[in-house]
């Protein structure tokens, strides 16, 4: 207590006794016993209100042991049963808690884990994932601010999630594993990881990568296999040992035929190898056809022609013929798109052929157009034409979303050049990429566009002199790329080609029981750029059970996790519901559990675990080192903490109530006396 409240409560004292005396005791001759009990009350009851007005504050200080955590993380999950340690497990726990030493200095706490961290007492070992990174991360968070001390009971093998052989525990933490199970190696062939391409091009070769890993201390000689169906197509032999553990092999496999084509991955297992399930693996690729023949007819020659011709191959699996009138024009079916340059009365004949042929086509007008002639033969548009040029400068359509492509600069390009005159169109199917800008008037008319949906397109080019273009963008880049990739993108999506589905689906043909089913899927715009804004939905249904998900974008594609299904066959749509095209397919589930693949505990992981903690790995019959470890460790002793409580006097409620009774007493003491 403070020397100022020592004076305040002198004061009050000094002040309640002279009011006592001045009321009872001040020219009172008669002092009998009464009004001495008169005095007393009076100066107890103005003392407790004086100092309810100065409102004291008093600190009250205890003391208190706090203890260290002490942290026991049981691994619960199939594995430790199939290892048939579902009984050792509880032995070391009920011996660790029944440590009385351990009991003093710790406070201890049980929990579980499978696929991630439960607080239960009694492990069931029914778990079918295992996630101990998992694990460690949330016990990390949880005890971040508090030295912690945490032992890991398990097998060591992990079936999901980080490696956790690499988890760093916190500036206030140590993991001390307990490794249980056979601990014996065997030796042991994985297929660790196997990537490849979704798709492949006709007639082209498509690389595959696989890395085989080996557990083992002898030498070892085996052989990687591709096989499609029972032939085998490709084949590696390797060695490895101990200390060339991995091997990284390479293949390149022929795309011969169109369609998905299913093959499987297998490293040759070993005689006395005893866990054969990781050593081969699926896969399938998509082959598709984007080969393109294109024809190109003209009345006479013109720059243009050389133009279309370098553009359009800069895509090597495209070719573009050129023929004029004069040559023979009769197997215009052979080709895949067919250029018609600035039509003349005489392309009749090709356009009765296209229509017959049901032939798409990219048309460019100019200067020699014969517009009396087109007005006639197609139905797309109609121009009313005087014979006088005109310079047309080119206006983007900012809501073409046909196909995606660049900035090409052609706003800023020289004009094309054609005959004067309105252009009226006479199909609902037509869109514009770019209009055209006539005399810095822009207009809705347009300069390059589109007609026709689905695999039945025709495209339009109002102008001719392209060469300037192709010309002014190599000036403007240092490259004739922006060009070439707007015309080849122009070009692959009104050619009539077998292409691609612009819904492609990734999945799967069997997944194990307890695998996450995972699909993914890319939805492409019409000239097959992937679009980031469909909307996609899943359904999917067995025997006995429906499921309906949404596909979320993620890393440049579509992905829907379906989580653990049970065994059985399943079926599958996938829409897109904009457009309203869907993919279909089917998968099974194969009844497996992963956590019984294992032949033995992963002492090396737990090994790692506490080389990252700067502890060991113990075994069953070291419990008492584990004890000691724990008990001589200066980071883990009880720290006394001290705690003080300031509490204003106005908050001792009792000093309030002996107030009261004060005033109470004298006031039934004045009427007893028949002083009031």
């Amino acid at each position: 207590m403070n020397i100022s409240n020592i004076i305040l409560i002198t004061l009050a004292i000094i002040t309640a006794l002279g009011f006592a005396f001045f009321q009872y005791l001040f020219k009172n001759k008669n002092k009998r016993r009464e009004i001495y009990i008169l005095f007393a009350l009076r100066f107890l009851s103005v003392f407790i209100l004086l100092l309810l007005l100065i409102n004291l504050k008093i600190t009250s200080t205890t003391y208190e042991l706090e203890k260290s955590n002490l942290i026991l993380a049981i691994d619960d999950s199939e594995s430790i049963a199939h290892l048939e340690q579902e009984d050792t497990v509880p032995k070391i726990l009920e011996k660790l808690k029944s440590n009385k030493a351990l009991q003093e200095r710790f406070e201890l706490t049980q929990y579980n884990f499978g696929n991630e961290l439960s607080n239960s007492n009694k492990p069931q070992f029914k778990t079918s994932q295992t996630n101990i990174n998992a694990a460690l991360e949330s016990l990390k968070e949880l005890y971040r601010k508090k030295a912690t001390a945490v032992i890991l009971i398990s097998d060591g093998n992990q079936s999901t999630g980080r490696d956790f052989r690499y988890f760093k525990p916190g500036n206030n933490q140590e993991i001390y594993p307990i490794v249980v199970g056979d601990t014996t190696r065997y030796s042991d062939l994985e297929l660790t990881q196997f990537n490849v391409n979704t798709y492949a091009f006709l007639n082209n070769r498509f690389p595959v990568e696989a890395l085989i890993s080996y557990s083992g201390e002898e030498q070892i000689d085996s052989e990687f296999v591709i096989k499609s169906g029972e032939n085998i197509i490709f084949s590696e032999k390797i060695s490895l040992n101990s200390d060339n553990n991995s091997a990284v092999i390479r293949a390149e496999l022929p795309a011969s035929r169109l369609g998905v084509l299913s093959y499987e991955a297998e490293i040759i297992p070993l005689e006395n190898e005893k866990n054969k399930a990781n050593n081969s693996k699926k896969f399938a690729v998509e082959v598709i056809d984007e080969r393109s023949k294109i024809l190109l007819i003209s009345a006479a020659p013109h720059p243009d022609i050389g133009t279309f011709k370098k553009s359009i191959e800069t895509n090597k699996q495209r070719q573009l013929d050129i023929k004029y009138l004069q040559d023979n024009l009769s197997n215009l079916e052979n080709y895949q798109l067919v250029i018609l340059y600035q039509p003349t009365s005489g392309f009749a004949t090709i356009f009765d052929d296209l229509k017959e042929n049901n032939q798409n086509y990219l048309l460019v007008t100019g200067t020699q157009t014969d517009w009396n002639f087109l007005n006639r033969i197609q139905g797309f548009v109609a121009k009313d034409f005087t014979n006088q040029s005109q310079e047309i400068f080119a206006v983007k359509n900012s809501n073409f979303n046909q196909f995606q492509f660049g900035e090409t600069g052609f706003s800023e390009f020289p004009p094309l050049e054609d005959k004067f005159g309105n252009i009226s169109i006479q199909n609902n199917s037509f869109e514009s990429i770019y209009f055209q800008k006539i005399e810095n008037v822009e207009t809705s008319q347009p300069l390059i566009a589109i007609a026709g949906k689905g695999q039945n397109k025709n495209a339009f080019i109002f102008g001719e002199n392209l060469w300037r273009w192709r010309s002014n963008t190599f000036l403007e880049h240092k490259s004739f790329e922006k060009f070439d990739d707007f015309i080849g993108k122009l070009v692959q999506n009104i050619a009539s080609t077998q292409q691609r589905e612009r819904l492609t689906v990734d999945y799967n043909s069997f997944y194990y029981e307890n695998e996450a089913v995972k699909i993914t899927a890319n939805f492409f715009d019409q000239n097959y750029q992937f679009d980031p804004n469909a909307n996609l939905v899943i359904s999917a249904e067995n025997a006995v059970e429906n499921l309906e998900s949404q596909l979320v974008l993620r890393n440049n594609g579509y992905e829907v996790v379906l989580g653990n299904l049970p065994a059985g066959n399943y079926d599958f749509t996938i829409t897109e519901t904009t457009s309203q095209i869907s993919r279909s397919g089917s998968f099974e589930v194969i009844a497996y559990n992963i956590e019984q693949q294992f032949i033995s505990a992963n002492k090396n992981a737990m090994e790692a675990l506490a080389e990252n903690s700067g502890t060991r790995v113990y075994y069953k019959d070291e419990l008492q080192e584990i004890s000691n470890a724990l008990l001589s460790n200066d980071k883990y002793k009880p720290v006394q903490k001290s705690r003080q409580k300031i509490v204003p006097l106005v908050d001792w409620y009792y000093l309030l109530f002996l107030l009261v009774l004060i005033l109470t007493a004298e006031w039934f003491f004045r009427k007893y006396k028949g002083l009031i």
